[in-house]
C-alpha cells in the first residue's frame, strides 16, 4: 500500500481528533483558505497568521488587541509556529502528498456528488471543515473507489457507507492507541537532549512503512479466518444469523477499584486484563469481539472451545494476585452479527448470565448445556454417566465418553427482559 492508496483524509494535529469530511453547502461560497485548517496553520497556505493574534512574532496588532509590545506575544508564536510546521510535515510525511484540493474539487475530480463526498468522508469520522484546500490526490482516490463499487454493482450504497464506517472507526482507534501508547513510549526524553516534538519526525519516517506493511499483513490474516468461518456456514441465512457460543468475562468489584486505586494503577490493572482474556480468548480458537473496561466480549462457533475460554480466564485470573475475582456467563444460539461486532438475544443472555454468576465460576444456558453433550464435550447426565463409569468398571458395559466438561443445573430464576432461565454451572470434570 502506497501513501496514495491509504485514501485517509489527513488528520488534524491542533485537535488531537479527526479531521477531514465534507460540508454540503454550497461549493460558490469556499472562503479559498479561510475556513478551519485541520493541521492548525491557519488556512490552505500553512501559514501561522490569522485573525486570532498568532501573527508569528511580528509584533503586529491584531483582532484580540494583543500588539506585541510586552515581549511575549513573539515567542508565544514562535512556539505556534514551530508546532504548526511540524504538524504540516508530519502530515505530508504520512499521507506522502501535498494538499491540493478542496472537498468540492476533490468531490469534483472523483466525479462523485458533494452530497456523496460528505456521507462518505462522514461515514469514516472525518469532521467537516468548510472548503479549505486540505485534500491530497489519496482522498480524491478513495472516492473514486467506493463511487466505482457501487457503480459496478459490487456494493449498494449503503454498503459502500457502511464499509466506510467500519473501517474509520476500526484504524481511528489503531492510530488513537498507537500515538497515545506505542509513540509515546518511545518518544520519553532522551540523553540527546531533543524534545519530544523534535524525536516524534524521524520516528514515524522510520516505523511508518513497517507498521503499515504489518497492518496490511494482519488484515489480510484476519480477512482470510473470517471468510473461511463464512463459507462454511449451511447457507445464506446463516452467514448473517449464526448459531454461536457468546461469552462474557466480567471483573467483581470493579467500581470499588476505580476509587480506591490512582489511575494509573487502575489503567495498568485494565490493560493486563484485556491484554491476558485477549491472548487467552486468541489461543483457544475464539475471537475478542471488543473490550469494555472491566468486561470482555468474546464469540467461538464451537461450544467447546467457548467453555475452554472461559474455565481458562477464571483459572488465569485466579491465580494472578494483582486480579480481583472473574465472572463468566456464555450462551449458544443465533446471533447476528455487525461491522465485527454481535446482536441479539443470545448476546443479552450471556451478559445477563455473568451479572448472577457467583465469583470466580462459569454459568452457561441450557442451550450452551445441551450443545455440550450433543458433542460429547460433557454428560447429559451426570448420573447416567456415573452408572456407565460403574458398569464399565464392573465389566458389564462400555466406559463413557471421556468428557472434558462437568454441568451441575442451578436454581431456576427468573431474568430481566428473558423471563425465567436455567442456568448451569460449568466445572472441569474429574
Amino acid at each position: 500500500m502506497t501513501g496514495d492508496d491509504a485514501g485517509a483524509p489527513p488528520r488534524g494535529a491542533d485537535t488531537g481528533g479527526d479531521a477531514v469530511a465534507v460540508p454540503t453547502g454550497d461549493p460558490a461560497s469556499d472562503p479559498a483558505g479561510t475556513g478551519t485548517d485541520p493541521a492548525g496553520t491557519g488556512g490552505d497556505g500553512g501559514t501561522a497568521t490569522d485573525d486570532t493574534g498568532n501573527d508569528g512574532g511580528t509584533g503586529n496588532a491584531d483582532d484580540t488587541g494583543n500588539d506585541g509590545d510586552d515581549g511575549n506575544d513573539g515567542d508565544d508564536s514562535d512556539n505556534s509556529d514551530n508546532s504548526n510546521n511540524i504538524a504540516v510535515k508530519l502530515e505530508q510525511l504520512i499521507l506522502g502528498a501535498d494538499r491540493r484540493y478542496t472537498p468540492f474539487q476533490a468531490a469534483r475530480s472523483a466525479g462523485v456528488s458533494m452530497d456523496l463526498a460528505a456521507r462518505f468522508w462522514r461515514a469514516m469520522g472525518f469532521a467537516d471543515i468548510g472548503q479549505v484546500k486540505a485534500l491530497t490526490e489519496a482522498d480524491v482516490l478513495a472516492l473514486r473507489r467506493l463511487a466505482g463499487l457501487v457503480e459496478a454493482g459490487l456494493l449498494s450504497e449503503a454498503m459502500a457507507v457502511q464499509v466506510a464506517r467500519s473501517t474509520g472507526q476500526t484504524t481511528a482507534r489503531l492510530a488513537d492507541w498507537q500515538i497515545d501508547s506505542f509513540l509515546e513510549g518511545l518518544t520519553e526524553p532522551q540523553d540527546s537532549g531533543l524534545t519530544r516534538t523534535e524525536i516524534t519526525y524521524p520516528l514515524v519516517e522510520l516505523l511508518l512503512p513497517e507498521l503499515e506493511e504489518f497492518l496490511v499483513y494482519v488484515w489480510r490474516r484476519q480477512l482470510a479466518a473470517a471468510t473461511g468461518r463464512v463459507v462454511q456456514a449451511q447457507d445464506d441465512a446463516e452467514m448473517v444469523d449464526r448459531r454461536l457460543a457468546v461469552g462474557f468475562a466480567d471483573l467483581v468489584g470493579f467500581t470499588r477499584l476505580t476509587r480506591r486505586l490512582e489511575e494509573e494503577e487502575l489503567g495498568e490493572l485494565v490493560e493486563a486484563f484485556e491484554t491476558t482474556a485477549a491472548d487467552l480468548v486468541a489461543a483457544h480458537g475464539g475471537r475478542l469481539i471488543k473490550t469494555l473496561g472491566d468486561e470482555v466480549l468474546f464469540a467461538a462457533d464451537d461450544a467447546g472451545v467457548a467453555a475452554e475460554i472461559g474455565l481458562r480466564l477464571i483459572e488465569t485470573m485466579t491465580h494472578d494476585e494483582t486480579m480481583p475475582e472473574l465472572r463468566v456467563g456464555i450462551a449458544f444460539g443465533t446471533v447476528t452479527t455487525r461491522m465485527g461486532d454481535v446482536f441479539g438475544t443470545t448476546v443479552n443472555l450471556a451478559s445477563r448470565l455473568t451479572s448472577i454468576a457467583p465469583k470466580d465460576t462459569v454459568l452457561v444456558d441450557e442451550a450452551f448445556a445441551e450443545e455440550l453433550g450433543r458433542t460429547g464435550e460433557a454428560p447429559v447426565s451426570e448420573a447416567d454417566a456415573a452408572a456407565a463409569e460403574k458398569a464399565a468398571q464392573e465389566g458389564t458395559g462400555s466406559p463413557p465418553p471421556p468428557y472434558r466438561f462437568a454441568l451441575q443445573p442451578m436454581w431456576q430464576r427468573p431474568v430481566r427482559g428473558l423471563g425465567v432461565v436455567e442456568p448451569w454451572l460449568l466445572t472441569r470434570r474429574g
